[in-house]
């Protein structure tokens, strides 16, 4: 496959249609992005991409008019099984590294906890929330454009800000689109990616893979706190803060977040 390659992939008894980005040439990561998709993350994928060949994955039901992506997976089990075909489909020819970013980092710690021989090396950036009862930002939607820029960058007038929040999806600007439709289908139970799911505690002992933990100082979505939780779970995990930096530091300081990912998985 050619880099900067778009495939198309049927999966779950062909009942999604998924798209999966190839950049880069070299040894295989996929990534997965958080619930806001994968446009703004692009300038990070392209600094990984200059060291490795990144599989960067949409995740069915994250575009706005995607009901049957949204319907066809019931649960968070169907999720895992999912994305065990999907490394199936994308025949990598080896355990993969799997960078995950928010919610995308969840799902890429439950496949890892799920089949452990499947993952060498595992990165998770600002994971949202485990095993907490309440929801990572509660009413999200009463919340004013400068509350939810404070909540996911550090500096809410730095560029990294404003480039986020300036991407178009299709449908109007990212924070008004984006952010309805991921709240409010997780809200309705419609989202087919769960809400923090706590039993992920009771699982995440079985990661094998070395894991890296990515974690913004100033992150406003999930407290800091979780990163000591994550890496007394997991064994040998190693944890990485980045000051001056919120929920997305892979946007604020894309270059330094890179580096020190390119520096674990080549190990």
């Amino acid at each position: 496959m050619a880099a900067g390659e778009t495939r198309r992939l049927r999966l779950w008894q062909g009942r999604i249609e998924t798209e999966v980005e190839i950049a880069g040439e070299g040894l295989p990561l996929v990534y997965l992005h958080g619930p806001w998709g994968l446009p703004p993350d692009r300038p990070f994928i392209a600094r990984l991409a200059a060291a490795r060949r990144v599989y960067s994955v949409r995740h069915p039901g994250t575009a706005p008019g995607d009901p049957e992506a949204i319907h066809a997976l019931s649960g968070w089990l169907d999720l895992i099984v999912y994305y065990g075909e999907l490394l199936d489909r994308l025949e990598l020819g080896a355990p993969a590294t799997i960078v995950g970013h928010s919610f995308g980092a969840l799902v890429a710690a439950e496949i890892a906890a799920a089949a452990p021989k499947s993952v060498q090396r595992l990165v998770l950036i600002d994971p949202i929330g485990l095993w907490r009862d309440e929801r990572p930002v509660k009413n999200w939607m009463l919340l004013s454009e400068a509350e939810r820029r404070s909540s996911l960058f550090a500096d809410p007038a730095s560029e990294a800000a404003k480039n986020f929040f300036a991407v178009p999806d299709g449908a109007g600007e990212r924070v008004d689109v984006l952010s309805q439709f991921v709240w409010a289908q997780a809200c309705t139970g419609k989202f087919i990616w769960p809400l923090p799911d706590r039993g992920l505690k009771r699982r995440i002992h079985r990661i094998a893979a070395p894991t890296l933990i990515v974690w913004g100082e100033d992150d406003g979505i999930v407290t800091v706190d979780y990163a000591a939780e994550f890496s007394s779970r997991i064994a040998g995990a190693e944890v990485e803060i980045v000051g001056k930096a919120g929920h997305l530091p892979h946007l604020e300081h894309g270059e330094t977040v890179a580096k020190a990912v390119l520096a674990f998985i080549g190990r």
